[in-house]
C-alpha cells in the first residue's frame, strides 16, 4: 500500500496538471506543506522527474486504453501481404494443460 507521502505527491501532481502548471519538485513540496502532509524530501523530486515531459491529463484520460493501443496498431511496413493471410489463419493454438493429476479435487466440494 502506498504511504501518505506517495499519495500526497500523486494528488499534488494531479492538482498541478489540472491547473495547467508544470509539475516540479518545488511545486509539489509547496502543495504538500500547505496540506500539512509529512513527506520524505526525495518524494517530490522523484515524482517530478518521473512526470517530466509527460502530459499527465492525457495519461489519466487514457488509463484503460494505454495497454490495448500498441497491440492493435502495427506499422504499415510490417503488414502481411495479401497472399500471406491464409498462413496466418492456420496458426496452431497451444494445447491446454491436462488436469489429470487433479483427480478427486474440486474447488467447490
Amino acid at each position: 500500500m502506498a504511504s501518505s507521502s506517495e499519495l500526497g505527491c500523486v494528488y499534488a501532481a494531479l492538482i498541478l496538471a489540472d491547473d495547467g502548471v508544470d509539475v516540479t519538485d518545488e511545486k509539489i513540496s509547496t502543495l504538500l506543506k500547505a496540506a500539512n502532509v509529512e513527506f520524505e524530501p526525495f518524494w517530490p523530486g522523484l515524482f517530478a522527474n518521473a512526470l517530466a515531459g509527460k502530459d499527465v491529463k492525457d495519461m489519466v484520460a487514457n488509463i484503460g486504453s494505454a495497454s490495448a493501443a500498441p497491440a492493435g496498431a502495427a506499422p504499415a511496413g510490417d503488414a502481411p501481404a495479401a497472399g500471406d493471410a491464409p498462413a496466418a489463419a492456420k496458426k496452431e493454438e497451444p494445447e491446454e494443460e491436462s488436469d489429470d493429476d487433479m483427480d478427486g479435487f474440486s474447488l467447490f466440494d
